[in-house]
């Protein structure tokens, strides 16, 4: 026999432990080389942990447990042959043949170290639904109660209306954003100022080039790009808004390294665009594309998630209106993005209807204060009111948009 230890891997500089987040295959189970075998979870991201050899697995942690990097989580005996069909499940795992094989375990009715106790998937329904195991009989190997024991249990329960509870570990990526974001409450001077943006200009420009810009581009001219610009242009002007404190010390930067904060099914992460101020509209877009589908993909790298200096968050994708943006530690500010609300308005003295936004900017009064946190917003409500001459410069938007 020929067996492999797999370690947990370095998800990256300064994590030295992770937490199994799921298991994807059971023990005894038959994996190929680089099959997905697990999710675990760092205090920054979730990750994908591959078969390094194929073989029959045995699984030597839990969901929900805590392992250092470098521990030992699995063994997989590379000597197993594959089942014939190419299947992992129960049915067709490797089995090894023996003269005149003996009744197993639950056939005689004798207990193994077995008996009773969950497989991996089958702990996990059981924890989320409050299953009480010790009347379950198993009928798995060596009497193992199985995933499949579990849900013809749960199938077979009365209901009694719809009163279900779950109760979940939070996961650790969930645990660390949590503790960030109370410790940013208690030791951050934290305000936020407010501005509306009339967004008519920027809508009649996408409206009028989106298209072919598209065609050309394979990525969409959205919203993000024109804000990103217009806060590199507001941070130059504001460069204590791009700064952060370091004990009695505040540092800043001459680049802009922002953050746009991602919705993902893990939680919520914040790519990092580097150097953005270098950048024109097609490769914010394309950059914030790119990063955004590995985020939700589970496919970022630790290294594109850290060390920006300035973030964005849009809540009016999910139809907010106004709110007070926590900052994302160690930034000292945050730009919120919100809904578009067709609202009346005077315009030249004359009362009109017009695509009106709410941004906020919340930040650190410690270092920042409320002549730069407000004078930084109405940059950027400049910037965007006028993209022809602050985001062009003035020439025409189709052939820059369309000459990248």
């Amino acid at each position: 026999m020929s067996v492999l230890e797999m370690k947990v891997p370095s998800p990256g500089e300064s994590i030295s432990e992770v937490e199994i987040a799921e298991w994807m295959v059971e023990d005894g189970d038959y994996v190929e080389k680089d099959q997905t075998i697990a999710e675990v979870d760092s205090d920054k991201a979730t990750l994908e942990l591959p078969a390094e050899q194929s073989g029959v697995i045995s699984l030597k942690a839990e969901v929900g447990d805590v392992v250092a990097v470098g521990q030992v989580v699995c063994l997989i005996d590379t000597s197993a042959a594959k089942p014939e069909g190419g299947s992992s499940n129960e049915e067709s795992k490797p089995k090894t043949a023996a003269p005149n094989p003996g009744p197993t375990a639950s056939e005689t009715n004798e207990k193994t170290y077995a008996t009773g106790h969950p497989s991996v998937a089958a702990k996990k329904i059981i924890n989320e639904n409050n299953i009480q195991v010790e009347q379950i009989e198993g009928t798995g190997k060596g009497g193992r109660i199985t995933k499949q024991d579990i849900l013809q249990l749960l199938a077979s329960l009365p209901e009694e209306g719809n009163r279900k509870s779950e109760v979940r570990k939070l996961s650790m990526l969930r645990r660390k954003i949590a503790s960030r974001l109370v410790t940013v409450k208690n030791e951050t001077a934290m305000l936020t100022t407010f501005n509306e943006v009339d967004m008519k200009p920027i809508m009649d420009l996408r409206a009028k080039y989106k298209e072919a810009f598209k065609e050309k581009y394979k990525v969409g001219l959205g919203f993000m790009s024109f804000f990103t610009h217009a806060c590199t242009l507001a941070l130059k002007e504001f460069p204590t808004v791009n700064s952060m404190i370091d004990g009695d010390h505040m540092i800043s930067y001459n680049f802009n390294d922002i953050g746009i904060a991602v919705s993902t099914p893990k939680g919520l992460m914040v790519p990092v665009l580097r150097n953005a101020e270098e950048m024109n509209l097609l490769q914010i877009e394309s950059k914030i594309k790119e990063l955004a589908i590995k985020a939700r993909d589970g496919k970022i790298a630790i290294e594109e998630i850290t060390g920006g200096t300035f973030t964005i968050t849009n809540g009016g994708v999910f139809g907010s209106m106004l709110s007070t943006p926590i900052i994302n530690p160690p930034q000292s500010a945050i730009l919120g993005m919100h809904n578009i609300v067709q609202r009346p308005v005077a315009v030249n003295g004359k009362v009109e209807i017009r695509p009106i936004m709410y941004v906020a900017l919340s930040y650190d009064h410690r270092i920042i204060d409320g002549k730069d946190s407000v004078g930084f917003l109405v940059k950027v409500k400049e910037v965007l009111e006028n993209p022809e001459e602050l985001v062009f410069g003035g020439k025409d938007p189709e052939k820059i948009l369309m000459n990248y």
